[in-house]
């Protein structure tokens, strides 16, 4: 009975530990099966995130022809900012193919495909209608010097060569401007002193839309800056540069005395090799010959400006005391390239010749000398104005006083009969009617016709 009793005792502990490891087998697998659910979503995202990168752009093995795309060509008023784009409804699809033409029907009208003008086509030459007009700008004084405005159509008289000319265009509207501004580095250290404080007031002269170009002389020419707004830095930087120190003057007994040689036997130098000139054997010594290059300067001025649009009032602007000395360019030839181009010479003039009795004998020439003033012929003979000043806050006046000037004058036009280049003078006169004889009027005296004269006008259809 005993060991019948221990036996099953037996049986029951190993049926519950069988019992027991069943049931953690079941326990482990269910445990396995939850973290592969879990990781199963994560999966499925990580892949949906990697669809949804697209590829990257393979290379190019060849380049486009450059030479086929012209610029600005293909570009229409709203692309190109001219025009606001006014927003429009979008047409609604249709619902159905349109049909296809019946045999021996027509073919429906279609607005043609834009097609970008070929290269021929874009450089082809503007057509350009020669008309003879003649542009005459002027300004009219009174006995005191003062603008006379309110001036009309009816009151204005213009001749060429002496017969009278119909005027076509009359106007008293302000006309932008383009300057070249020549500055005199050749003057004398006192002078250009109190040229140098006064050149600070030039950008203020001149309205924004004007543009300057800046020059200065010497010896010769040379351009400091191209053609920049008056209001711009360029220009504030290009007048500082533009700022000389100036020549010093001869000094009492520097041409003769004790100082101006060296061993001197009979009013003769000893020793040639040791002369204040090498070679000079005088006592005395010859003057040294001053360079004022003022012609060569303006015609290098007016060479910048003679591609600038005829709508705009070319000026050549000289800041100097008129000596002229030493240049290639003759007067004359620089005038006569003035006037054809249609450009007028004003300025500031300074030194010694803007003193009243000094300037009036600085304007008369003799002879194989050198010129003392020349900067009134050139203002006279293109229709221009100068202003004589001699401190520095008068000058710094003079440059808005001539620039207002400038840019306010009576324009007229008129139909020119003559032929449009023919290599003739012609004269002008232009002629105040009703308003007293004490008028002074500031015009050309003439030009030379060119094809400046020729404004490219829209061709007729024809």
């Amino acid at each position: 009975m005993q060991g019948t009793g221990v036996f099953k005792l037996r049986n029951r502990v190993l049926a519950a530990s069988l019992v027991l490891g069943l049931l953690g087998a079941q326990a482990g697998q269910a445990g396995q099966a939850q973290p592969q659910a879990a990781q199963q979503p994560q999966a499925a995202q990580q892949t949906q995130a990697q669809q949804a990168i697209p590829d990257a752009p393979k290379p190019q093995t060849t380049l486009p022809n450059l030479r086929s795309v012209t610029p600005g060509q293909g570009t229409t008023p709203i692309s190109a900012g001219d025009t606001t784009p006014v927003s429009t409804p979008l047409a609604a699809p249709p619902a159905s193919p349109a049909p296809a033409p019946a045999a021996g029907g027509t073919q429906p009208t279609q607005a043609p495909a834009y097609a970008a003008p070929s290269n021929e086509e874009a450089t082809a030459p503007t057509i350009v209608v020669p008309v003879n007009d003649v542009n005459v700008p002027f300004t009219v004084k009174d006995s005191k010097q003062r603008l006379v405005p309110g001036l009309q159509q009816s009151d204005i008289r213009v001749y060429e060569n002496g017969r009278f000319q119909p005027i076509v265009r009359f106007t008293t509207d302000a006309a932008p401007l383009s300057v070249a501004l020549v500055i005199d580095q050749s003057l004398n250290f006192h002078d250009m002193e109190r040229v140098n404080g006064s050149l600070g007031a030039l950008p203020s002269a001149f309205a924004p839309y004007d543009e300057i170009a800046v020059f200065t002389y010497n010896n010769g020419p040379k351009m400091v800056t191209d053609y920049t707004g008056s209001q711009s830095a360029r220009l504030t930087q290009a007048i500082e540069l533009s700022k000389g120190e100036g020549r010093e003057p001869l000094m009492a007994g520097s041409l003769s005395g004790p100082l101006a040689q060296t061993t001197v036997i009979n009013n003769q130098n000893f020793d040639p090799n040791t002369a204040a000139q090498r070679g000079h054997t005088g006592i005395q010594l010859n003057p040294p010959k001053e360079v004022h290059t003022l012609n060569d300067a303006i015609l290098r001025a007016a060479t910048s400006l003679s591609n600038k649009p005829i709508e705009r009032r070319r000026v050549v602007y000289v800041i100097s005391d008129g000596k002229e000395y030493g240049s290639t360019a003759k007067f004359r030839d620089v005038v006569k390239y003035l006037q054809t181009n249609n450009i007028e010479v004003d300025g500031t003039l300074v030194g010694d010749s803007s003193l009243p009795l000094v300037g009036f004998l600085d304007r008369l020439h003799l002879p194989l000398t050198m010129r003392d003033n020349l900067l009134p012929a050139y203002a006279s003979a293109t229709g221009g104005n100068f202003d004589a000043e001699f401190l520095t806050g008068s000058i710094e006046k003079s440059f808005a006083l001539i620039a207002a000037e400038v840019r306010n004058r009576y324009t007229l036009d008129y139909i020119t009969h003559e032929p449009l280049i023919d290599g003739k003078y012609r004269t002008l006169e232009v002629k105040v009617i009703g308003h007293g004889n004490d008028l002074t009027i500031l015009t050309k005296r003439g030009y030379w016709p060119s094809a400046v004269q020729a404004r490219p006008r829209p061709a007729a259809a024809q």
